[in-house]
């Protein structure tokens, strides 16, 4: 595996210093990949990461560096709601693309697939609207390595070309569905370094 999540994160921190005080980043940094790995194994709401969190063995609690006690619900929604979640997104979806591409057994010269497509976030409705994300993920493994949430009252079209400027696409090609089946679409993605 590339480098560990919790290195990707610290790398990253500059979103993190002015949340936590430097005695405890290592903290908010452990309790970010802590709710990163719940949410991976099932959990959907805070309170569920915390019980997640309750139930690990020493051996996770160790390789997340997690040395203080059991975290509450509203200390997770606290430091949650202080980040920057596109920020979080690029070093977690960078981290993705990296270990998605290690190599595996295919002939050099073939080239992979990245799908770019949107969806609404099942659960997400608050304020009478629901959470639409655009997301990049790569046919072979079905990973998401990019996303960007659609600002309320627009479409997918104008977070194409965002979408894909954080993403290395040399050997990649791109598919969408029809919606994006836009000149400008297509010409950013050729001219895409």
């Amino acid at each position: 595996m590339p480098s560990s999540l919790i290195g990707v994160l610290q790398r990253h921190r500059a979103d993190t210093d002015s949340t936590c005080p430097e005695p405890s980043r290592l903290t908010c940094l452990s309790l970010l990949a802590l709710c990163l790995v719940a949410v991976l194994g099932g959990a959907t709401s805070l309170a569920a990461i915390a019980r997640f969190a309750a139930d690990t063995d020493s051996g996770l609690r160790d390789q997340l560096a997690l040395t203080s006690s059991t975290p509450h619900a509203s200390t997770l929604g606290r430091l949650l709601a202080r980040l920057d979640s596109d920020a979080l997104d690029d070093a977690v979806g960078a981290w993705l693309a990296r270990y998605a591409a290690d190599p595996v057994d295919e002939p050099s010269g073939t080239l992979a697939g990245l799908a770019i497509d949107g969806k609404t976030v099942r659960g997400s409705r608050t304020d009478g609207a629901a959470v639409h994300l655009l997301a990049a993920a790569l046919h072979a493994c079905q990973t998401v390595i990019a996303q960007r949430q659609i600002t309320a009252k627009s479409n997918e079209i104008p977070a194409f070309a965002p979408l894909l400027d954080r993403i290395n696409l040399r050997g990649i090609v791109v598919t969408a569905d029809a919606l994006h089946t836009q000149r400008t679409h297509a010409e950013h993605t050729f001219r895409h370094p």
